[in-house]
């Protein structure tokens, strides 16, 4: 089993692999601009403004999804001994963290506009804001420390500790009185946005996620060759 976490066999797919992601994104991203900027129609209380959670709503859930799953491969690599789910877990940090920014830059921007302000310490933006401080404790800690052991043993407890904050971030509107209004998009019921705003807004998540894996298979393939060039003929 762990013959398939070699250096050389991993790099055989993820280096062809980004070309094809770049592409499909390209698509996605194209027909998301088009359906949110175009052919989505204006909110009747916040015009042309709404058109910020084309951006903002995916790049929240992608941050949000980003730390989940570093939370789970860190645990995963922990418990079996696989510095593959670590090396992973690494690679996807930088993005996600990313995407918080890009989340919480653009709650600001849509904040002006339909609260007056440009940030308020509600619930959720203050818990959007400590997960971008645990994605930065996490890229932190792969800098400062050069023992392995050492970086998954803090990396894990940070991720733990910081997934608990995902709970909160998504549950925040329902638990206290917040600027934010509940969730309009619910999986077990029937969600209240209209589908002419649904769809775009799917659309621009798949992009953003195929933005996030090609940012992911860069990093990783970084992370490959630097192996490969220490000699190392397995993770």
């Amino acid at each position: 089993m762990f013959k398939l976490f070699e250096p050389n066999k991993i790099f055989k797919i993820t280096s062809k692999a980004p070309k094809y992601v770049l592409f499909l994104f390209i698509v996605v991203l194209s027909v998301g601009l088009v359906e949110a900027l175009v052919i989505s129609p204006e909110d009747y209380k916040q015009s042309d403004a709404v058109r910020i959670m084309y951006v903002h709503v995916p790049a929240a859930w992608i941050s949000l999804g980003i730390f989940s799953s570093i939370t789970l491969l860190s645990i995963c690599g922990f418990v079996f001994r696989n510095k593959n789910f670590f090396l992973i877990s690494k690679s996807l940090a930088p993005s996600g963290f990313v995407f918080n920014i890009i989340a919480l830059v653009t709650g600001s921007v849509w904040g002006k506009p339909t609260w007056g302000t440009w940030w308020a310490w509600d619930a959720r933006i203050t818990s959007m804001l400590i997960l971008a401080l645990f994605y930065a404790m996490y890229l932190i800690v792969w800098r400062i420390y050069d023992k392995e052991e050492k970086v998954y043993k803090i990396s894990t407890f940070i991720t733990i500790l910081g997934i608990i904050n995902v709970p909160i971030i998504k549950y925040s509107v329902d638990w206290w009185n917040t600027l934010h209004q509940p969730a309009s998009i619910n999986i077990l019921s029937k969600s209240s946005i209209h589908s002419s705003m649904l769809y775009p807004l799917l659309i621009m998540t798949a992009a953003f996620a195929l933005f996030s894996l090609l940012i992911f298979l860069m990093k990783y393939n970084t992370e490959l060759i630097k192996i490969k060039n220490k000699g190392l003929d397995r993770l």
